[in-house]
């Protein structure tokens, strides 16, 4: 294959290990999977390869991870090209945010091939995908780049922009590149060229440890401050210019050094006197009935209601109420099959429990039923075999692991048929929700069964983990899929999934469009009038969480 920019001798030999990340999933098209391997034999056209020179290596991604060949695999480019024209496509998921994290983790390590970071070989990955990720990309790809490796994202047709940006180095001019079709990737050649083929530039590799700025130099780089810092005896980090160090500021209560000078501040609670140095105390919450049931939160110039953690705001914006205040009839069908293993089934159990103990279980409060499936189907317990939490709980412990295959359908079916009869235990104009739990492949089919439960009027829920297969993920889940649909990579990530689950399962039984309504109150003493729900920041992950769902205070 060749272009006919590309010359005999088109770059200086300047090493660096280069590794390809290849989107290899199902919405790319035979022949576009071929558009992008010509892409990447023109590309290497510009790299010397070689033990000593450059060294690539290649991995495509769908689902799930496959390096093709490492950094220390091929020592010519003949032997890298026919690796590449031997590639074959995936067609499955598209897991950005695992192969950002493999390159990061195992592809740029001196097992496989990576020189040491000592040597200063510049460490770049080129990433090419077409589509939306279905994990988080924005983490790992900022560790991935603090950890020096240099990211060209290229994006081909209906790819978020911002996704490239989150994933690319800065600028985003040098490493972000988005074409509408891979018939147009080629050129990209041109462009790729000129970087490759010209000065590194130190700075981009993001290993430089400047706290504020990294300029370029030939062959180096250099640290520099901000207007307001001074350069550290390091070299690297930068100090204050202390303009209030003197003393002669004036103010009464705080001060702080800026760029330019020292001003004034008040603390909490307090703002600022016209003099620009006295404070007066502003702090609604002491001079007003402000009724609040948990928390009265003065801000600028009104006040808020708050509740406690895992407490909701009520409607009349005062008040506060358990998120599990919602009643429902609630089925867990959880996968008991081989693949899971005994430990991380005791993890399920946990999941399950952790589910249970945001919910208000009672004879007529919310009444939980649960399955489990292997090959076979086993009610565990029905909606109405226990009324108290601890009831429930008590027998999640005690299941048994069953540890064989995996009939996702045949559960659902069972479900759909038996599970919300009133045979066992399911009540007449009470809301039916569905947790589903799997960790792999169905070997039966699911959309029967979950379209019928979804007819039915059952809103489903779906967790999948690991191995779990997309499209049946979807299959199952109610719409919107970004409501109802959760998966997390491993056991790990779990708790961050569960509380996500909880604050849904929540809100999505509990809340009415009146519950995010305006709410006005008015005093004698002040003329307040914001007729608005604002949400302050918590400061915890499932404190947001369920923040974003079940609104927890109220300006008034």
């Amino acid at each position: 294959i060749t272009n006919s920019f590309i010359t005999e001798n088109p770059c200086k030999a300047v090493p660096l290990d280069f590794y390809f990340v290849i989107d290899s999933s199902r919405s790319i098209r035979p022949n576009d999977y071929e558009k992008v391997k010509t892409f990447i034999i023109n590309l290497i056209q510009f790299l010397k390869i070689g033990p000593d020179a450059t060294r690539v290596g290649l991995l495509q991604y769908g689902s799930v991870v496959q390096p093709e060949f490492s950094l220390k695999t091929y020592n010519n480019k003949a032997e890298v090209e026919q690796a590449v024209r031997n590639m074959e496509h995936l067609a499955t998921g598209t897991m950005t945010g695992l192969a950002i994290q493999y390159t990061m983790e195992t592809a740029f390590t001196e097992e496989e091939g990576a020189r040491p970071a000592n040597l200063h070989i510049p460490r770049i990955a080129m990433i090419v995908t077409d589509g939306r990720p279905q994990d988080t990309v924005e983490e790992v790809a900022a560790q991935a780049r603090q950890a020096g490796i240099q990211i060209f994202a290229i994006g081909v047709g209906r790819v978020d922009m911002n996704t490239l940006k989150a994933i690319g180095s800065e600028p985003h001019s040098e490493h972000v590149h988005l074409v509408a079709n891979f018939s147009q990737i080629e050129t990209l050649i041109s462009v790729f060229q000129s970087k490759l083929c010209g000065e590194i530039d130190f700075c981009d590799l993001g290993n430089h440890g400047c706290e504020h700025d990294c300029v370029s130099v030939p062959e180096s780089y250099i640290c520099r401050c901000k207007k307001g810092y001074v350069l550290n005896l390091d070299g690297k980090t930068c100090s204050k210019t202390d303009h209030c160090a003197d003393g002669n500021h004036g103010c009464e209560q705080d001060f702080m050094s800026t760029e330019d000078s020292c001003v004034c501040k008040c603390r909490e609670g307090y703002t600022l006197r016209p003099d620009g140095k006295t404070c007066q105390r502003l702090d609604l919450c002491q001079t007003v009935d402000h009724r609040c049931e948990h928390q009265c939160v003065s801000t600028a110039d009104s006040y808020i209601c708050r509740c406690f953690e895992g407490f909701m705001l009520a409607e009349d914006g005062e008040s506060c109420k358990k998120c599990g205040d919602g009643v429902m009839d609630l089925v867990f069908v959880i996968d008991g099959s081989k693949s899971l293993g005994p430990a991380n089934f005791e993890l399920v159990k946990q999941f399950v429990n952790g589910i249970v103990d945001s919910l208000d279980i009672s004879k007529k409060g919310t009444h939980v039923g649960l399955l489990q499936y292997s090959t076979k189907v086993r009610t565990e317990f029905t909606l109405g075999q226990y009324t108290t939490a601890q009831g429930v709980k008590q027998a999640v412990s005690r299941m048994q692991y069953m540890g064989r295959g995996s009939m996702t359908g045949s559960a659902l079916r069972h479900m759909f048929e038996f599970s919300f009869s009133a045979k066992e235990g399911a009540r007449p104009n009470i809301p039916r929700v569905s947790v589903v739990f799997t960790d792999g492949r169905s070997q039966d089919d699911v959309s029967e069964w979950a379209t019928k439960a979804k007819n039915s009027g059952i809103t489903m829920y779906v967790l999948g983990i690991g191995k779990a297969i997309e499209q049946e993920l979807r299959e199952i889940a109610s719409e919107p899929d970004e409501k109802h649909l959760y998966y997390a990579e491993d056991f790990e990530k779990m708790g961050e999934i569960t509380k996500k689950l909880k604050s849904r399962i929540c809100t999505g039984t509990q809340l009415t469009p009146s519950n995010k309504k305006s709410v006005t109150r008015t005093t004698q003493q002040t003329d307040l009038n914001k007729n608005q729900i604002t949400n302050s920041p918590l400061e915890t992950l499932e404190s947001q969480l369920v923040h974003e769902t079940c609104p927890s205070e109220s300006v008034l």
